[in-house]
């Protein structure tokens, strides 16, 4: 029996399989612009007032560090450009037990559709890859859990103030059941090999990378 693997996971893991199998065991505590979009998305669809939303990120990370008040003002300012649905729900837990997978969706509006936020920029148009599985993963588990359909999901850009609605296509379930296989091999012990798109330059263990190769870890010991 598998232990369920989370959504997150599966987006470290399509990144590059190879740092997942190094890193899997670590744990990633969320960042300094993370805290501050995470405080602004619970307002979106309200006035959004810098100074309470400061003190709010204050009070949840006391050591946060203070140059991020600009970095707050810049983000309200991007979002006032737009109009947002308010939440109905916020950090919402999903679950699929068919595929064994859990996950956290950001907002869910009054009518059902859900959002991710982001604290990357926008790209020019569409959605980021990682992005199209975060929402492809969240919306299978929903599917399950309320028996609705659910054809995708709103990734929210927060410092460029964007929303964009993705569509889950056949691609992205093809992405969603290949990376989970993957993940799952890791956990069993197979060593992956780098995908030739790896982002090698700018990772730690590209030199111990090409030095393992992609064998099983049963070889290594």
């Amino acid at each position: 029996m598998h232990a369920p693997v989370a959504v997150s996971d599966l987006v470290r893991c399509h990144a590059c399989p190879v740092r997942y199998y190094y890193e899997r065991n670590e744990s990633y505590p969320e960042s300094d612009r993370y805290a501050v979009c995470k405080q602004i998305s619970y307002h979106l669809g309200t006035a959004l007032d810098p100074d309470a939303i400061w003190q709010e990120v204050l009070a949840v990370r006391s050591a946060i560090d203070l140059e991020l008040r600009s970095f707050l003002d810049t983000c309200i300012a991007a979002c006032n450009r737009r109009e947002w649905k308010p939440a109905d729900q916020t950090d919402v837990r999903v679950m699929s037990e068919k595929y064994g997978i859990i996950g956290m969706v950001d907002r869910v509006g009054i009518d059902g559709a859900f959002s991710i936020i982001r604290t990357a920029g926008a790209p020019p148009y569409g959605t980021y890859a990682a992005d199209r599985l975060r929402i492809a993963s969240c919306a299978i588990c929903l599917h399950e859990m309320t028996g609705n359909e659910v054809t995708g999901g709103f990734v929210e850009y927060i410092p460029d103030g964007v929303s964009r609605f993705h569509t889950v296509q056949p691609r992205d379930r093809r992405q969603f059941l290949s990376t989970l296989r993957r993940v799952r091999s890791i956990h069993d012990g197979e060593v992956p090999h780098h995908p030739l798109n790896a982002p090698c330059r700018r990772c730690r263990y590209r030199e111990r990378c090409e030095h393992d190769g992609g064998r099983r870890l049963s070889d290594l010991m």
